[in-house]
């Protein structure tokens, strides 16, 4: 198989990282960007190059205009890496439950800037690139969503659900606008990951507490998720787009 290129937004942990590691393993060289783990990005590289491909990480703030501009600029060569033909659309974030009357708005813009905005610029210069009418390949963009979406996280996280909303929306009107241009664009609903997340944001028992609630009764892992988002960028999923995967257990 011809030598190609996949970007992975947030990959030096969680699904990203697992995302990162399936590509390198399927024949994809792979360029990951991560936020301020470099320890972390560097051990998926390393374990990216011992699958075989060619593989960087960049650090970057995916809703800071500038920095994904610099992150497409500073792509590889084609003939060191190959063509750019595949986008997840995985950075993220989410604050420590809160009901939305003691949200402040600096929350709230963030997590809109980080999972919409973010979303948007690295779309945009991905389509910019992997357009066949602007000289590119074609490919494919995942975009990562959650079933927050769908379910409204009340008492939780109703600023990252309506953020995933947004995802949704974007992944439904840029199908339709690029899929004249041979790029295929198709989300992903994860649902309750067995993340560090949860941890990192205060909630270390969210798991346990919230698996009996999933009709498969555990939570997904990292791998599962990956499988998902891997399928949607290859060719088995060649008549695929504009689709919401929804990988949440049934919940």
């Amino acid at each position: 198989m011809a030598s190609r290129l996949a970007i992975v937004t947030g990959g030096s942990r969680g699904v990203g990282a697992a995302t990162a590691r399936r590509l390198a393993r399927e024949g994809w060289n792979v360029l990951l960007t991560y936020h301020s783990d470099e320890d972390a990005a560097r051990e998926v590289v390393a374990d990216c190059v011992a699958a075989g491909a060619w593989a960087s990480a960049v650090r970057a703030d995916v809703a800071d205009e500038a920095q994904v501009d610099a992150l497409y600029d500073g792509l590889p060569a084609e003939a060191e890496a190959g063509p750019l033909r595949a986008l997840v659309n995985n950075a993220g974030i989410v604050a420590p439950a809160s009901d939305v009357a003691d949200m402040g708005a600096e929350r709230i813009r963030r997590t809109l800037d980080v999972n919409v905005v973010g979303t948007l610029l690295c779309a945009r210069n991905a389509v910019r690139v992997m357009a066949t009418g602007r000289g590119g390949a074609g490919g494919a963009i995942v975009n990562v969503s959650s079933r927050a979406a769908v379910l409204g996280s009340p008492h939780e996280y109703v600023d990252y659900a309506a953020a995933k909303a947004a995802v949704d929306a974007v992944t439904t009107g840029l199908a339709v606008e690029v899929a004249g241009d041979g790029i295929r664009v198709n989300s992903v609903r994860l649902g309750l990951m067995a993340t560090e997340i949860h941890a990192r944001n205060g909630a270390p028992d969210r798991l346990d507490r919230l698996a009996p609630s999933v009709p498969l009764g555990r939570a997904g892992t990292v791998e599962e998720a990956a499988a998902a988002i891997c399928w949607l960028v290859g060719e088995e999923a060649s008549y695929t787009t504009g689709a919401h995967l929804d990988v949440a257990g049934g919940r």
